[in-house]
C-alpha cells in the first residue's frame, strides 16, 4: 500500500489554497513527542486535581454573589439558580472530561481545538485564554487588600507598604499588596507542581472549612429563628421563573474554574482515570457548597433585606453572631488566594503549549530541569499580572474574562462533535520523517504486486472454473446513517463533508437564534423571522446528526479507555447553545474591548505564528495507510 500525502502547510508551501494554514491540525501526542525543551513532572492525582479545581472555582464571589442575585433576580429560589447553573456548567465539564482523557497534554481548550478544528481557531482560543487568565488574576489580586484589611480591623491598620496609594491629580490607585501576593504565588508556582498543589490544598481546605462553618452555624440559627426568609407572602419565586433563570445566568460564572484542571493534564499520573474524576468531583463539590450556603443565607434574612456587599456576615450579625464575621472574612481571604493561585497556574502551560507548536517564541516553552515546570512562562505571567493589579482598577475589564472562558467552552463542545462524527483521519509528518515511510511503502507495494502476479500465473485456468460472485450479493455495512432516507443521499464518498457542513450549519443556527432572542432592539417581525431561521437550522442539524452513525474511528482516536461523554449530539449542542447565549449577552462594551485584543492576536499570528508553526512544512498522511505501512515494515 503506497502512502498518499497531502501538504497543507499554508503560506504558499504547497497547500491546497492560500487559507489552508487555518485548518492545519496537529497530532494528539505532538507535545509529548517533541520534548526537546524538557517534560513536565507527572505528580498529580485526584486529590490534587480537586484542590486545583475547587480552589480556582470558589473565589470570593460566593461571599458577595449570593446577596446580589437574591436581591435582584432569584429571591428564595437562589438555590435553584445555583442548581440550574451547575447543570449548565456540567455540560461543558463532561465535554472537557472526554477530551482531557483522550488528549492529555497541556493547553486545555487550545490543545483540543488545534487537534479537532484547526490552527486558526486554536490560535484565537489560546489568545483569548491568555487575556482571561491575565485579567482574571489581576482582578482577583486587586480584591485581596480590602479583605485583608477587614481581617485586621480596617484599612487604617494596614502597614503603609501594603495599603492603597492614590497618585495626586489622577484617578489611579496603586495597590502594592496585590502585586506582592502575586509575586509570592509566582515564586511558589516556580518551585514545582507538587509543592504548589500542596499549598493550594491547604488554602482550599481552610476556605471549605469556612463555608462549612457558615452552613452549620447558619443552619443552627435558621432552626432557632424559624427560617424567616422562607415565610414571605411573595412565595419562593418573587421574580417568577424568569427571574430564577436570570439568576442562573449570573451565577454560572461562579462555576468557571474546572478548566484549570484540564490545563494540568500533562502532569497527571493517570490522566484517563484521574482527569474526569477531578473535573467532575470539583464541580459537584462546588455546586453542593454553593447551594447549601444559599439555602442558609436566604433563609436567615428576607431576600430584600440581604446586604449586597456583605451578605453572609450581615446575615449572621442580624441574628446576633457578629463574631462570625472574622471567620467569614478569613474564608474570603483564603478563597481569593486559592482562586489567584488556580488562575495563574494554567496560563504558563498555555503559553508553553503555543510555543511548542511554534505559534509563540520558543522562550515560553522552556521547562526547568529541576522543578520541571515552565519557569520562564510563569515569571512572565506573574510580572504582567502584578503590573496590572498594582497600577490599574481592572474590575471594569472583568467581563473580558468571561469571553475567553465561554469561547473555550463552545469550541470544546464543537470539538466533541467533530471527534465523534468526523475525527481527524490524517497525520501531519515532517518531510524528513516521511521519507523512510515512502521508501518502505514503495518496497512493500512492489513486492505485493509481484506476489499477486505470481499467484495469477500459477492459478492458470482454474480461475475460470470458479463460480462468479455477484457483487450485489456481498453484504456491505457502510458507516452512513440509521435513517434510510438520509442514507440515500449520504455515502462514504461524501459522508465527512456532509457531516462537517451539518455541524457548521448547526452552529450557525445557534448563533442566529441566540442573537435574535437576546437583541430586543430588532423589530419584532425581523426578530421572530431570525429566531425561526436559527431554530430551523439548529433543529435540522440536531436531527441529521442524531440519524447518522458516529464514526468507528473515534474508538481509536487519541488515548482510548477514558471517559466518554454521554448523550451526543444532544449534550454538546445544548452546551453550545447555552454558552453562545451567555456570550452574546455580555454586552457591546465588553465585545469592543475583546475585539481589540483579538485583532492584536490576528496581527501576531499573521506576522509570526503562521510562518513559525511547526506544521508549516508538514505533509498530511492518511492515518490508516501510515499504520498499515508501519506494521508491514
Amino acid at each position: 500500500m503506497g502512502i498518499w500525502a497531502d501538504s497543507k502547510g499554508g503560506g504558499g508551501n504547497g497547500g491546497k489554497n492560500s487559507w489552508s494554514f487555518l485548518t492545519r491540525r496537529k497530532r494528539v501526542d505532538s507535545a509529548v513527542e517533541s520534548n526537546s525543551h524538557g517534560q513536565l513532572a507527572k505528580e498529580l492525582t485526584v486529590p490534587h486535581l480537586m484542590a486545583i479545581g475547587v480552589g480556582a472555582t470558589i473565589g470570593a464571589g460566593v461571599y458577595v454573589l449570593v446577596g446580589t442575585v437574591a436581591r435582584e433576580h432569584s429571591g428564595p429560589a437562589l438555590p435553584l439558580s445555583f442548581l440550574v447553573a451547575g447543570f449548565a456548567a456540567a455540560l461543558s465539564a463532561l465535554c472537557y472530561a472526554e477530551l482531557a482523557s483522550r488528549c492529555p497534554s497541556a493547553g486545555s481548550a487550545y490543545h483540543y481545538s488545534y487537534i479537532c478544528v484547526g490552527e486558526g481557531v486554536a490560535w484565537l482560543i489560546g489568545w483569548a485564554l491568555i487575556l482571561e487568565y491575565t485579567i482574571g488574576g489581576a482582578a482577583v489580586a486587586r480584591g485581596i487588600t480590602p479583605n485583608l484589611a477587614a481581617i485586621i480591623g480596617g484599612a487604617e491598620n494596614l502597614p503603609s507598604f501594603l495599603s492603597w496609594h492614590r497618585i495626586a491629580g489622577t484617578d489611579i490607585v496603586l495597590d502594592p499588596c496585590s502585586a506582592i501576593i502575586i509575586f509570592i504565588i509566582t515564586g511558589l508556582l516556580c518551585t514545582g507542581i507538587k509543592e504548589s498543589t500542596a499549598v493550594q490544598s491547604v488554602i482550599t481546605t481552610v476556605n471549605i472549612c469556612a463555608l462549612i462553618f457558615v452552613i452549620i452555624a447558619g443552619g443552627y440559627l435558621g432552626f432557632k429563628s424559624g427560617w424567616v426568609g422562607y415565610e414571605l407572602p411573595t412565595g419562593y419565586f418573587p421574580f417568577g421563573v424568569d427571574g430564577m433563570l436570570a439568576g442562573s445566568a449570573t451565577v454560572f460564572f461562579a462555576f468557571i474554574g474546572f478548566d484549570a484542571v484540564a490545563s494540568t493534564a500533562e502532569e497527571v499520573k493517570n490522566p484517563q482515570r484521574d482527569l474526569p474524576l477531578g473535573i467532575g468531583a470539583s464541580l459537584l463539590l462546588c455546586c453542593g457548597l454553593y447551594m447549601l450556603v444559599s439555602i442558609v443565607i436566604v433563609g436567615l434574612v428576607p431576600y430584600y433585606a440581604i446586604s449586597a456587599d456583605t451578605p453572609i456576615s450581615s446575615a449572621f450579625a442580624d441574628n446576633g453572631m457578629q463574631w462570625a464575621g472574622y471567620v467569614i472574612n478569613a474564608g474570603a481571604f483564603t478563597a481569593l488566594c486559592a482562586s489567584l493561585l488556580g488562575g495563574i497556574l494554567p496560563q504558563p502551560r498555555i503559553l508553553m503549549a503555543m510555543a511548542r507548536d511554534g505559534l509563540l517564541p520558543p522562550f515560553f516553552s522552556d521547562i526547568n530541569k529541576r522543578s520541571q515546570v515552565p519557569v520562564k512562562s510563569t515569571i512572565v505571567t506573574g510580572l504582567v499580572a502584578a503590573a496590572l493589579a498594582f497600577s490599574m482598577e481592572v474590575s471594569e475589564l472583568a467581563g473580558m474574562v468571561s469571553v475567553g472562558t465561554l469561547l473555550a467552552f463552545t469550541v470544546v463542545a464543537i470539538s466533541v462533535l467533530i471527534l465523534r462524527y468526523i475525527p481527524p483521519n490524517e497525520i501531519p509528518l515532517a518531510p524528513s520523517v516521511l521519507e523512510p515511510f515512502v521508501s518502505a511503502s514503495a518496497q512493500y507495494s512492489w513486492s505485493r504486486l509481484e506476489a499477486n502476479e505470481d499467484t495469477k500465473a500459477h492459478a492458470g485456468t482454474s480461475e475460470s472454473t470458479k463460480p462468479e460472485v455477484d457483487k450485489e450479493d456481498v453484504p456491505i455495512h457502510p458507516l452512513i446513517a440509521k435513517d434510510t432516507i438520509i442514507g440515500n443521499y449520504v455515502h462514504e464518498g461524501n459522508r465527512r463533508k456532509v457531516i462537517g457542513w451539518a455541524i457548521a450549519f448547526t452552529c450557525l443556527g445557534v448563533f442566529i437564534l441566540t442573537f435574535a432572542a437576546s437583541n430586543k432592539t430588532i423589530n419584532s417581525p425581523i426578530r421572530f423571522s431570525l429566531c425561526g431561521i436559527g431554530g430551523t437550522l439548529l433543529l435540522s442539524g440536531f436531527v441529521f446528526l442524531n440519524c447518522m452513525d458516529q464514526d468507528d474511528a473515534r474508538h481509536n482516536f487519541g488515548h482510548s479507555g477514558g471517559f466518554i461523554c454521554p448523550f451526543v449530539p444532544l449534550l454538546p449542542i445544548a452546551c453550545i447553545l447555552i454558552n453562545s447565549y451567555l456570550l452574546i449577552n455580555l454586552g457591546a462594551a465588553t465585545w469592543a474591548r475583546v475585539s481589540i485584543w483579538l485583532a492584536i492576536g490576528v496581527v501576531v499570528y499573521v506576522f509570526y505564528g503562521r510562518s513559525h508553526s511547526t506544521l508549516k512544512e508538514a505533509v498530511y498522511v492518511p492515518a490508516t495507510q501510515l499504520v498499515d505501512d508501519t506494521y508491514h515494515t
